[in-house]
């Protein structure tokens, strides 16, 4: 299982957000290369960025803090939020990101999903957010009318080979993940399945890698010193 420790970046700094709110936003560095410099040292091989304010506004106000963890650190780069169209794709991949996510575009608009997985292949994942067993859209703004299951569904019908899995009432509440869903996926689908929301603990870590899941994203706990990145990442081998 590859840990992906995360950066949510909103005014180019490294924030964390209170289940998707907003409003309840802790800056917890304003050198987002330096906490990646930090990934790096503790023996992390990928980093899993979201630009919050991309997410809210369908911009890139944060390409520039992007651009200097992608040239200056040698991990594999993934970034998600606010990405709904071709020209944004072209701009993250032209920068040297190994992975772009795609949120909302992919819920509301499955012939540009389809148009990037044909053009960019693996580089493509997909993220899908789960609020009360539907997909969230619009930075965790809007529900969808779509359930988790048709969702995935469809991503493989497309041929997206990685989609990142958030459980939305977990994220940042630092109450453990949700495993009995990750357990679920993994054994249903043949997607490489990410784990995002609520691996806050070394446990957490070790059941998921013995389920044989794709990957973990670790947010806040990283932060809060309650996983040992070096250790998650032992666990995670």
């Amino acid at each position: 299982m590859i840990i992906f420790p995360a950066i949510d970046l909103y005014d180019k700094k490294a924030v964390r957000l209170y289940k998707g709110d907003y409003d309840n936003m802790t800056v917890y560095s304003d050198n987002p290369l330096s906490v990646a410099f930090d990934f790096e040292k503790k023996g992390a091989k990928a980093v899993h960025l979201v630009d919050l304010e991309g997410a809210k506004f369908g911009t890139t106000p944060n390409i520039d803090v992007v651009e200097s963890i992608v040239k200056s650190t040698s991990l594999f780069t993934e970034i998600g939020g606010g990405i709904r169209d071709a020209e944004t794709v072209n701009k993250y991949i032209s920068i040297g990101v190994d992975r772009v996510i795609l949120g909302t575009a992919a819920v509301e608009n499955p012939d540009f999903l389809k148009e990037v997985v044909s053009k960019y292949k693996e580089k493509i994942a997909v993220g899908a957010d789960v609020r009360d067993g539907y997909i969230a859209i619009k930075g965790w703004t809007e529900k969808s009318k779509i359930t988790l299951e048709n969702f995935l569904d469809d991503m493989e019908k497309i041929g997206v080979k990685t989609v990142i899995c958030t459980d939305i009432s977990k994220d940042g509440a630092m109450k453990g993940t949700n495993l009995e869903l990750y357990s679920e996926l993994s054994k249903k689908y043949s997607l490489q399945i990410t784990a995002s929301g609520g691996v806050s603990t070394m446990e957490d870590v070790k059941k998921l890698s013995e389920m044989n899941i794709y990957g973990a994203i670790i947010g806040k706990a990283y932060y809060t010193g309650d996983i040992d990145l070096s250790r998650a990442i032992e666990v995670a081998r």
